[in-house]
């Protein structure tokens, strides 16, 4: 299973055989360096430790110490179940891994809207504009039952509106710039952009 971390860049389009035109997401891929390779016995779980963006000038010295020789990075985050494939500390990974037509799994944090109304947040309808409403069009309306007379967990209500995980499955890559590290994934991605992506060969 191949893996990277990316970076968003911005959304286009390309122009299939036909003619049509398919929206895709712009992402710099890579390279990423491994780390660190935790195993069963020692940490409990399996998984690879990569780093990313060594744009960074000054780290503290237990990651100094941590990354050793291998790089300043900006990023680090961990792949799991990774069993295909043997891994070294130090060994670098880039787009070169994945070809045109794979399906990926790609993670990240969609754009925070902060505190939202149910109109927004939830799609509701609002009130109705006459009938002795003033004021009220976008209020979430009656929230409690008769009986118990509180509003039971779970209602949707006014509250915190995005930032929160996203995982897209099967998203197809449509091209891929080896020299630039430039990945193009069909259609559009969380978050925005310069926000930071975890990609995954499915």
């Amino acid at each position: 299973m191949s893996f990277i971390i990316g970076k968003k860049i911005k959304m286009d389009r390309v122009w299939n055989e036909k003619g049509t035109p398919v929206p895709v997401t712009i992402v710099s891929a890579g390279p990423v360096v491994v780390t660190q390779i935790k195993s069963q016995e020692k940490d409990g779980y399996k998984a690879i430790q990569v780093g990313y963006d060594q744009s960074i000038k000054k780290i503290t010295k237990s990651l100094a110490g941590h990354f050793k020789d291998n790089g300043k990075f900006r990023y680090t985050r961990e792949f799991k179940n990774l069993l295909d494939k043997q891994y070294t500390v130090g060994e670098s990974i880039d787009v070169s891994n994945f070809v045109v037509g794979d399906k990926l799994r790609v993670s990240g944090y969609e754009k925070g809207r902060g505190f939202q109304g149910v109109v927004k947040r939830h799609g509701f309808h609002g009130g109705p504009k006459t009938h002795g409403q003033k004021n009220r069009h976008r209020a979430p309306g009656s929230l409690g039952p008769t009986a118990p007379q509180r509003v039971v967990p779970g209602k949707k209500m006014a509250g915190r509106m995005g930032n929160e995980k996203v995982t897209l499955r099967n998203v197809k890559v449509v091209s891929i710039d080896k020299e630039n590290n430039i990945m193009a994934i069909k259609g559009q991605v969380p978050g925005s952009r310069k926000d930071i992506l975890l990609i995954e060969k499915m």
